[in-house]
C-alpha cells in the first residue's frame, strides 16, 4: 500500500490513538539531537545561535526555534516533537528567562521526558532563577515550572559571566560537553 493510501485510511480516532507513536512523531517534527531552550530576547543572537552553528558545523542536528520553525507550522506540535525526539536538552538560562512561559514549559517537558539537561547560566546564578507569584500562571503550571527549575538547579551547569568571559569560550565549552554527551549516548545505544 502506498503512503497516500495509508494516510487516507487514518480516521480521526486512529490519528489521536497514534499521536504518541514514533512514526507519527517523525511526521510532526524533524529529528534532532539537541534541543536548545533559551529566552530569545536574551540569548538568541549570542549563546544560543553560536551553539547552534557550532553543532551544525559538527554534523549534529540541533533544534533552535527560530532556525528550525517555518511560517505556518504548528508551534507547540513542532516544539513538543523536537523535545520528544532529542537526546540532550541545553537550557540557556538568562536573567529574564523565568518571565517566559515558553521557556519554562519547554524546560519542564525536557525534564519530564528524562532527557539529559546541560544548563548554561548566562549572567545569572541558579539561585536567582525564580518565578514571580504574580506572573498569572495556572497553579499546575506554576508547580511544574518551579519543579523543573529546582531539578535544573541541582545539575552541574556551565556558568558564563559576560563581563569576564568571551562568547567563544562558553560556546566551545558547551559544544564540547554536548558533543561528548551525544557520543557517549550513541556508544551506549550501539551496545
Amino acid at each position: 500500500m502506498n503512503r497516500v493510501a495509508a494516510v487516507a485510511k487514518i480516521t480521526p480516532r486512529l490519528f489521536l490513538a497514534q499521536l504518541g507513536s514514533k512514526q507519527l512523531q517523525r511526521g510532526i517534527a524533524k529529528p534532532c539531537d539537541v534541543f536548545i531552550n533559551h529566552r530569545g530576547v536574551d540569548t538568541k543572537k549570542t549563546v544560543a545561535a553560536l551553539l547552534y552553528d557550532r553543532l551544525i558545523r559538527g554534523n549534529f542536528r540541533p533544534f533552535l526555534d527560530y532556525r528550525n520553525l517555518k511560517p505556518g507550522e504548528k508551534l507547540f506540535d513542532e516544539l513538543h516533537g523536537a523535545i520528544r525526539q532529542c537526546k540532550v536538552g541545553v537550557a540557556v538560562f538568562s536573567p529574564r528567562y523565568c518571565e517566559s512561559y515558553f521557556c519554562l514549559h519547554e524546560l519542564a517537558m525536557i525534564i519530564e521526558s528524562n532527557k539529559k539537561v546541560i544548563p548554561i547560566f548566562c549572567d545569572v546564578n541558579p539561585s536567582q532563577l525564580r518565578i514571580k507569584e504574580d506572573d498569572g500562571y495556572e497553579t499546575e503550571d506554576l508547580r511544574r515550572f518551579n519543579w523543573a527549575l529546582e531539578q535544573a538547579n541541582q545539575l552541574e551547569g556551565i556558568k558564563f559571566n559576560s563581563s569576564k568571559q568571551t562568547l567563544s569560550d562558553i560556546v566551545t565549552r558547551a559544544s564540547n560537553i554536548v558533543i561528548s554527551s551525544l557520543v557517549e549516548m550513541d556508544g551506549r545505544d550501539e551496545q
